[in-house]
Order: C-alpha cells, then sequence, then structure tokens
C-alpha cells in the first residue's frame, strides 16, 4: 500500500442559521440561494482528491485501510473514522442543545454504535460582540431550567462567553450550549452527529414546520452543578521556528495548533493517523516519496505509517493538528519530555 498524504474534498450541509456566503473561506460559495452552515472536512461522504483512495469516500476507504494508514491503536470494525471536522458558518443562533456521552448513546440510541459527543471549536473568525453560550450557571437546577424552557428563558441559565479569533472552547458531552451569530468556526470532535435540541426560538423551515426538540433526553444527560466545558486557556511554547498552542487533550482528539514561517519537520506514530487542517498560508508537505502541496481550508490525513516528514510553506502557515491519542498519560509523559510543564498540561488534558 502506499503512504502519502491524502487530501479529503469538503462536502457543505444548508443549515437554516448558515450563510449565503463563505467566501472568503470557500470563495466559490457565495450568492448562495440558500444558507449553508457547515463544511465537513473529515464527513463519511467526503471523496479523497488524490492518493491511493482517490475518488473513494472517507467510509469507504476507512474500512480498508491498513494499520499502516490507520495507525496500531485505531479501533475500526463497525465504529467508523473516529475525528469529525467541521468548519461551522452562523448568522443566526442555532438551537439550545446537548449532547450525550458514549454510555448513554450505547443505551439509548441505535446509531451511531454507542458514540457520544464530545467537540472544541476554534474560532476563525468573530464579530464584535459575538458570543457562544457553554455551560450553566452554579445556580441551576433541573427542575429551574425546565421550567426555562417552557417560558423562554433558556439562556438566562447559560454561561455567555465572547469569543475572538484565535480563541477555543472545549464542550465535553453533557454541557448544555449554543452558538451565537458572526462566527466562523473550526470544530473538532468525536464522530458522532446526536443531538438532543432543548430550544429552537421557536423557528421554522420553509414548510412552516418546527424541528424536533429532544427535552426529556436532553434533561437526563444535561450536567448540572460543576460545569467542565469553556473557554480554553491555551499553553504556547515556541521552538526550532515552530510556535504550538495545545488547546485541549482527550481521549476522542488531541488538537494543536501550528504557526510557522519556515520548514518544520515532523514524524508520523505508528500508533495514529494525523489530521492537518490548514487555516493561512500555502507551501509544500514533503516526504520520502514526493510532495503535494497545500493551501487554507484544506484537510490532509496523513498515514501513520509515512514517517518523517516536512513543511516547507510558501507563506506564513497556520494549522491546526488533530488525532486519536492512545494512553492520556503516556501522551503526558511525552509532552513532558518535548518541554511541556505537567502543571499546565493537566489542565488542558481532559479524562
Amino acid at each position: 500500500m502506499i503512504l502519502r498524504p491524502a487530501r479529503l474534498e469538503p462536502i457543505f450541509s444548508p443549515r437554516p442559521w448558515g450563510s449565503l456566503s463563505l467566501a472568503p473561506f470557500f470563495p466559490k460559495k457565495s450568492n448562495l440561494a440558500e444558507p449553508l452552515g457547515e463544511a465537513w472536512m473529515t464527513g463519511s461522504e467526503c471523496r479523497f482528491a488524490n492518493g491511493p483512495f482517490e475518488g473513494k469516500s472517507l467510509g469507504d476507504a476507512w474500512s480498508k485501510m491498513p494499520p499502516e494508514w490507520t495507525g496500531t491503536l485505531i479501533p475500526r470494525g463497525n465504529a467508523g473514522f473516529p475525528i469529525l471536522v467541521k468548519f461551522i458558518f452562523t448568522e443566526q443562533k442555532l438551537s439550545v442543545q446537548v449532547h450525550p456521552d458514549d454510555e448513554y448513546a450505547a443505551a439509548h440510541e441505535k446509531e451511531p454504535g454507542g458514540r457520544g459527543k464530545t467537540e472544541l471549536w476554534y474560532a476563525l473568525r468573530a464579530r464584535p460582540g459575538a458570543e457562544v453560550m457553554v455551560g450553566l450557571r452554579p445556580d441551576a437546577t433541573k427542575e429551574k431550567f425546565q421550567r426555562s424552557i417552557q417560558d423562554g428563558t433558556v439562556e438566562d441559565w447559560l454561561e455567555h462567553i465572547r469569543l475572538r479569533p484565535g480563541e477555543a472552547v472545549f464542550v465535553p458531552a453533557g454541557t448544555a450550549h449554543t452558538i451565537g451569530p458572526g462566527l466562523v468556526l473550526c470544530e473538532i470532535q468525536e464522530y458522532s452527529e446526536l443531538t438532543y435540541r432543548v430550544f429552537d426560538y421557536n423557528r421554522r423551515d420553509a414548510r412552516g414546520k418546527a424541528r424536533e426538540l429532544h427535552v426529556e433526553k436532553a434533561l437526563d444527560v444535561i450536567c448540572f452543578g460543576e460545569q467542565r466545558g469553556g473557554k480554553i486557556a491555551p499553553l504556547r511554547i515556541e521552538r526550532d521556528g515552530l510556535e504550538e498552542t495545545y488547546f485541549a487533550v482527550c481521549r476522542y482528539f488531541v488538537a494543536v495548533k501550528w504557526e510557522f514561517s519556515q520548514s518544520i519537520t515532523t514524524d508520523t506514530s505508528p500508533e495514529h493517523f494525523d489530521l492537518l487542517i490548514f487555516l493561512d498560508g500555502h507551501g509544500s508537505i514533503r516526504w520520502g516519496g514526493g510532495q503535494v502541496e497545500y493551501d487554507p481550508m484544506q484537510t490532509w490525513l496523513l498515514p501513520a505509517g509515512l514517517g518523517a516528514c516536512e513543511l516547507a510553506p510558501h507563506a506564513p502557515t497556520a494549522l491546526l493538528r488533530s488525532y486519536v491519542p492512545g494512553d492520556l498519560s503516556e501522551f503526558a509523559r511525552k509532552a513532558a519530555e518535548q518541554g511541556v510543564p505537567q502543571a499546565r498540561l493537566r489542565a488542558l488534558v481532559h479524562r
């Protein structure tokens, strides 16, 4: 099997709260007749643009990939690809919602086979005053929150968080949340679309039909009391021409930002594949077997067995790197060897 970086083509999803133009991020998606809310970068229907799986969907290719592509620690079977990457474009508020954890999903949902949803949002663009609402006020109770659903005051019980470009928010399963207008976010999440809507601002579609709510299940899974989500205090480290910003580490994904303006080298791990989500800049990915060119708003999969490769920018580059870690204690040990302060890292590791 040929090992080489492989790019995935995005799929765009209409949403009532989306935008009629995704420019300048996706210039061809402007002057739209229907608002688009999401660009799925690693959806199961996304197709490979190059490499040995060219033309195949990620869902089909994943089941056929050998460990040299997937990594030795990534379970496959019927589980499907583990990380979903999206870009989200908001012109209206999303519904107030919550995602279940794996245990609840396995017990109550036939699909997607016991996967809940933990996610992270990274802000690419934020209009002045743009905010998300993540987590509940300390005095929120199940009874108070249920009453607020009925009287339309749900937002009063959510924590409001202003966002600026470059900031990130962690949203673990069980956290009530919504996203406000005026934002472009990169979302990295456990691959699941299980969403329990609590309140949708009484919106109706073109046929006058309201979207389904899932209040009973939502109240089952919402975490009341101490909240684990919210804005991240990142850890930044500079070395050898690379600025690394650690946002979050959990058993579902690692999210780290890389910024560089000169060539850097990296090595893949035989344990896992890597996703490189390019945000700014353009240049080349070079490895022993050749090179490919990268541009903004592209997502590349680096096979686990690729080994050493070089990122050679033609312009200053920023990307998000994500992968599924193995044992979190082992991750912490390796991070310490690279000079990451353990006291700071503990705040970023979510067990």
